[in-house]
């Protein structure tokens, strides 16, 4: 009986070594609409290493985030894959998302992006599709503040879009 406790103790300890080393892929967007700057305003957080990889994969094997001689085409490229993934429409239309910066907090990225020029919001979609081309596994939670209402979603590669109607 001993040997059998000590058998299955030998066993089951790999196993949870492996589970303590599986990684999460996550990333979490801010949206809030100013209605007296007439503005969405975006902040976008993901982990530094997941986005360097994705830039690696798309664009350039070279790309290093958060190096202290950063190149300054590092944010065309942020820029770029932002505008390509996350998509929103205001009212029915396309709308043009700016970005306007990036900073860095120990290992995670903030984007910046911004929305100008808007009127009022009766309709919002979005769809955020951020690192499903790298991840699978990739969960993307999208918080809104919309006209004093505030929505959270958690977007999945299955499920990558959402619509807010505020009639």
């Amino acid at each position: 009986m001993t040997f059998l406790k000590s058998f299955l103790f030998f066993l089951i300890i790999p196993l949870f070594a492996f589970s303590a080393m599986h990684k999460y892929y996550v990333s979490v967007t801010q949206i809030n609409y100013v209605e007296e700057k007439a503005s969405v305003q975006i902040i976008s957080r993901i982990f530094i290493d997941d986005f360097e990889n994705v830039l690696r994969k798309r664009y350039n094997d070279n790309i290093t985030l958060a190096g202290k001689n950063e190149p300054k085409t590092v944010d065309a490229y942020i820029a770029r894959y932002l505008n390509e993934k996350i998509k929103i429409k205001i009212n029915n239309k396309a709308a043009k998302i700016n970005f306007i910066g990036k900073e860095y907090n120990g290992d995670i990225m903030q984007c910046y992006l911004e929305i100008e020029g808007v009127k009022a919001i009766n309709a919002f979609e979005i769809t955020n599709q951020l690192l499903f081309d790298l991840f699978q596994e990739q969960q993307n939670i999208v918080k809104t503040k919309i006209n004093e209402t505030h929505k959270s979603f958690l977007f999945i590669l299955q499920k990558d879009h959402a619509l807010l109607n505020f009639d």
